[in-house]
């Protein structure tokens, strides 16, 4: 079997270190040395943690972006029950696997500050996923299928706010075991349906 290349073992390397010690402790010359390269070669491939953080939420977490991306230049495609049940259920999985990844900036409140300020820069951050659902409510809401008096960007924050709320609330419960997330997401787009949407859909049967 040939080796994996260069740019592949580092964001293996990468994700495992980020779900393992956390973002915080995660240095680039850590990961290098676990993919098996210098941490010169790493710069090779990635400007900086930041940017090595990015791509490892875009090429190894569920794709969240990209399809918040295709149904805002699509509007009208497929159902709104369909499309907001599929943004639920993407993402409640990837916040699910991002929260323990970045969880360590915040006992670091500098630390956070500077992160966050690069991945500004990057134009990435926490608050991308909410103006991209906000972009494809507001686009549905433009070809009449969401209520013009409706407030996309308050929907949006609710939808991607419980789905990041389900990533660590439960593990305070006494099994630890989160909502299913395929019949989590069913109910959350169908009740956002409820406040938002201006034309009956084919009910969706409940889970």
């Amino acid at each position: 079997m040939e080796p994996k290349p260069a740019r592949v073992r580092i964001l293996d390397a990468a994700h495992e270190l980020m779900l393992t010690v956390g973002l915080a402790r995660a240095t680039t010359k850590e990961i290098a040395r676990a993919a098996g390269c210098s941490e010169a070669a790493l710069y090779k491939y990635f400007d900086s943690k930041e940017d090595l953080f990015v791509r490892v939420l875009a090429e190894r977490l569920p794709r969240l972006t990209p399809l918040l991306g295709s149904l805002a230049a699509e509007p009208g495609r497929g159902t709104l029950a369909g499309n907001l049940t599929e943004i639920a259920r993407q993402a409640a999985l990837f916040y699910e696997q991002s929260f323990p990844i970045a969880a360590s900036l915040y006992a670091e409140t500098q630390l956070k500050e500077r992160h966050f300020e690069a991945l500004r820069e990057l134009g990435s951050g926490p608050h991308r996923p909410i103006q991209d659902l906000d972009a494809y409510l507001r686009a549905e809401q433009a070809v009449g299928r969401v209520r013009a008096d409706a407030d996309t960007f308050a929907a949006a924050s609710l939808l991607l706010g419980a789905c990041a709320q389900r990533a660590f609330a439960y593990d305070a419960a006494g099994t630890g075991e989160r909502p299913p997330v395929d019949a989590f997401a069913a109910r959350l787009a169908r009740t956002l349906l409820g406040g938002i949407s201006i034309a009956e859909e084919p009910s969706q049967p409940r889970p």
